[in-house]
């Protein structure tokens, strides 16, 4: 009677595969469908919840309400919060964070911030002139050809990652953030975004329009046309300082800077150029003294990797990290939290994540019980999939070790002091595992057999690379 019954549905699903050519749902393949939803008592109490309340809200699971234990062992000196309003500069407050607690402690200062807004100009500057570039560079390829396709899909975005922090930087130095406060266009970044990137859009189509003209051309009439190109580039980049300069404010040159210890008492006032604060007060070596790391179990560990057009700055460098498995990260990030130096850290923070609370815990929601149905993918089929990725970078402040392990991290956010717990986030050790992304650190922390890496020719990837995502 079994091998009959096993008999009839085998021959069932070749009759609903044969009754569906092409692919698309019959009307028997639909029945079938139809037929599998039982819509019980208990479905039907849980599509009368979900009419009206968030799935979220009914897959907060019961188990696991309580707030999680705030004791950190071991935790960088941070003063005060920095908030990001509605804008993707979630990776400039991040390297700024690392920075500004560091300088902090150093200087015995009250609470001191950097100038996002300063850098933030600088940084949607040359970001256009990287994406203008990129179109004169690839002027004789095809319309259709992906790279031109993806540049016209990427004119320009607020988001980014660590390089675009040290390469600007580096390039512009950096002022207090009272030197050059935050604008509403900084902080509410949609609409200036999207004027920049019409205005990009149209300077790249009429670019390419140029070079076709003149595709055919040689010698002397070829370097004429490259100079034309390069002159109606300019002419677009002063439109867009224009437009950067009414949004966000002329950055300064020069300005004057009073500085207080922690008790509010009078230091120094002296004169300073974004270059020279820099160089006094921070010094650090960003392009040379850190190291990017990730955790990408799509690709081989222990290998160096690079992202083409994966940078802020056209003549700056794209985006290298090292591949590695996220035990090895752990611990250099152990390393630098007892050291008292924070560090620049991305995951995917929207996934399991409590905003009430603060907490990114796998055990927050029960998505399986409430929906009746098993979630499966690993942390590789998610980013094959591009189920997760990097999306938001926050500042890696402290860790709780119990026996010789971490159980749980904590990040300084930049959504405000009074968002998640106490401006912060805590996540949990198997959080971190599967949803953690990059980590920089600073050399010192980097164990010699990793640094060594380093010397390897990085395997190139194309601009459309899942990892390519930028923080916001």
């Amino acid at each position: 009677m079994k091998k009959t019954l096993l008999l009839l549905a085998v021959l069932a699903g070749f009759t609903a595969a044969a009754q569906t050519p092409g692919g698309g749902i019959s009307a028997e393949l639909l029945s079938e469908l139809s037929a599998s939803f039982e819509n019980n008592a208990s479905d039907k109490a849980i599509r009368n919840a979900l009419n009206s309340t968030p799935i979220n809200t009914l897959a907060l699971s019961a188990e696991n309400l309580a707030m999680i234990d705030t004791h950190f062992s071991d935790k960088v000196k941070t003063k005060g919060h920095t908030d990001q309003k509605s804008s993707g500069r979630c990776w400039l407050f991040t390297g700024l964070n690392v920075l500004r607690a560091k300088m902090i402690e150093k200087y015995d200062l009250g609470e001191f911030k950097f100038s996002q807004n300063y850098l933030f100009f600088y940084d949607q500057l040359e970001k256009s002139n990287l994406f203008l570039q990129g179109i004169i560079d690839t002027k004789d390829l095809p319309d259709d050809d992906q790279q031109v396709d993806w540049l016209f899909s990427h004119p320009i975005g607020d988001g980014g990652q660590f390089t675009g922090v040290s390469n600007l930087i580096t390039k512009y130095g950096v002022v207090p953030e009272d030197v050059m406060p935050e604008t509403y266009c900084a902080n509410n970044t949609a609409q200036m975004r999207v004027q920049l990137s019409s205005k990009l859009r149209e300077g790249g189509l009429r670019l390419r329009q140029k070079a076709a003209s003149g595709k055919d051309l040689k010698g002397k009439k070829a370097q004429q046309l490259s100079d034309e190109l390069q002159a109606m580039k300019v002419g677009y980049l002063k439109e867009i300082y224009r437009i950067l300069s009414l949004c966000l404010g002329t950055p300064p040159t020069e300005f004057e800077w009073t500085r207080y210890n922690a008790k509010g008492e009078f230091v120094s006032r002296q004169t300073y150029t974004p270059k020279s604060f820099y160089d006094e007060f921070v010094g650090a070596d960003l392009e040379g003294g850190y190291v990017m790391l990730m955790n990408d179990p799509c690709r081989e560990y222990y290998k160096v990797y690079e992202i083409e057009y994966d940078r802020h700055v056209y003549d700056g460098d794209n985006w290298l990290y090292i591949n590695l498995p996220v035990d090895k990260i752990k611990e250099m990030a152990i390393a630098s939290i007892k050291d008292g130096t924070a560090m620049y850290f991305s995951c995917d923070v929207g996934k399991f994540f409590n905003r009430k609370k603060g907490v990114l815990d796998l055990e927050n929601y029960d998505y399986d019980s409430l929906l009746g149905v098993k979630f499966g993918m690993d942390k590789k089929e998610r980013v094959q999939t591009h189920a997760s990725g990097s999306s938001h970078a926050m500042t890696l402040i402290a860790v709780d070790i119990q026996d010789g392990k971490p159980v749980k991290w904590m990040v300084e956010n930049s959504w405000g002091a009074t968002s998640g717990y106490k401006g912060n986030l805590i996540m949990t050790d198997k959080w971190f595992d599967e949803y953690m992304f990059r980590l920089v650190v600073e050399k010192k922390y980097v164990p010699a057999d990793i640094l060594s890496l380093l010397g390897q020719t990085p395997v190139k990837l194309p601009s459309w690379d899942p990892m390519f995502l930028p923080e916001e």
